[in-house]
């Protein structure tokens, strides 16, 4: 059956939707967690973070992950990178795609970097310089796009003007991220509908939390605006310790339902998909699962049957 096109998903349940988590998993276990997403067909995937161990304990031995990473040529893997030194290690372990974080609200930046967004982006410029040397892909995202939990709303202005230093700056792509899903359906659409029309479809995601559970309406008005790349996080786990208010990722499995029943192809088994979930649920105890799970178990079982 012909498509409307792709839509690629990248799965960020291992590093975003693991960081805040009181459990933390072991090298093994999360290797467990990123296979089962392999299996399922993630093109994407989001592994750890070079971050300290103190800040984020959850993501210590994301080098050992690294190195033990199954199908390489056959899935995008990406780390997140605090600052220069993250840089030096991703090089090092010979990443494929790292990414940095800049907020579109100084506050945020202060409370989650300490520094302010000129010093951020002037850091970010010098990572995204070496980069450029070496020949590394080094993707930014745009945190707080639309709401910050400390100075609230957040301009298209400043959304813009920040994606545009990193872009200039030398970044393959941005993310834009609704960090505490606080974005509505029609922000979503106003705000990726210019930003489509300044830098293209092809250089932008979008990264969206179900704190009021608008995830997956948000990925619909991003289509509609022209995206076709998005963040999820397999059985909806996340949430981000230095954003007061944000809890779990939009749900890997619901954001595949909504885009197949759309018409578009994700090359995303959801059988499969759904095992990676429960797989979320049994090592951390508390991923919830995507808010269809129950209905699309019921329809693999009655497949299951025929």
């Amino acid at each position: 059956m012909k498509t409307k096109g792709k839509i690629i998903i990248n799965d960020v349940g291992p590093r975003d939707g693991l960081q805040n988590q009181k459990k933390h998993l072991s090298v093994d276990e999360r290797l467990a967690l990123i296979n089962a997403l392999v299996a399922a067909g993630l093109p994407a995937i989001e592994v750890g973070a070079f971050v300290s161990p103190k800040a984020v304990p959850a993501m210590a031995g994301t080098d050992e992950v690294i190195n033990q990473l199954a199908a390489k040529d056959k899935v995008a893997y990406s780390v997140l990178i605090p600052n220069e030194r993250g840089f030096s290690t991703g090089v090092e372990l010979n990443v494929p795609l790292m990414s940095l974080v800049v907020a579109a609200s100084t506050t945020m930046n202060e409370k989650n970097i300490r520094m302010t967004t000129t010093q951020a982006l002037s850091m970010s410029s010098d990572v995204l310089a070496l980069a450029t040397q070496l020949n590394r892909k080094v993707q930014a995202y745009v945190a707080t796009a639309w709401e910050c939990p400390f100075e609230g709303h957040i301009s298209v202005d400043e959304v813009i003007k920040v994606s545009a230093a990193l872009l200039d700056a030398g970044a393959a792509h941005i993310v834009v991220a609704d960090t505490i899903g606080a974005a509505s359906p029609d922000q979503v659409h106003a705000l990726m509908s210019k930003m489509v029309s300044e830098f293209g479809a092809n250089k932008l995601s979008c990264h969206f939390h179900d704190t009021r559970a608008m995830g997956v309406a948000n990925v619909y008005a991003a289509i509609e605006a022209g995206i076709r790349q998005f963040d999820a996080s397999i059985a909806g786990l996340g949430g981000c310790p230095f954003a007061p208010g944000a809890t779990g990722n939009v749900a890997t499995e619901d954001v595949v339902l909504l885009v197949e029943q759309m018409g578009y192809s994700t090359g995303i088994d959801m059988g499969l998909l759904l095992a990676a979930s429960d797989k979320a649920k049994a090592l951390t105890g508390t991923a919830r699962g995507g808010h269809a799970k129950t209905w699309l178990e019921q329809q693999e079982n009655k497949r299951g049957s025929k």
